[in-house]
């Protein structure tokens, strides 16, 4: 492990070391899409509530356009 590595960085190495071992050896397919999916809409629900909807102030806190965050949050299904 890294010695800069934050909490957040550490509770997911954590989660995928876990479920490689977890795999009792399948191969693992679609890793990537599994984290991403798994982080992406409680992160985006998180900073929306943060900023009471505002998806202007949230998109400018993620770091993304505002477009693209309405685009994360029609595929995943949340309203704000």
């Amino acid at each position: 492990m890294m010695l800069n590595d934050n909490e957040m960085t550490r509770v997911v190495r954590r989660a995928i070391d876990g479920y490689f071992r977890d795999l009792d050896g399948e191969k693992a397919r679609g890793v990537y899409d599994m984290v991403i999916g798994g982080v992406e809409k409680p992160l985006l629900e998180s900073v929306l509530h943060k900023v009471r909807g505002n998806q202007t102030h949230a998109a400018q806190m993620l770091g993304i356009n505002r477009n693209t965050l309405r685009k994360k949050m029609k595929t995943h299904g949340i309203k704000f």
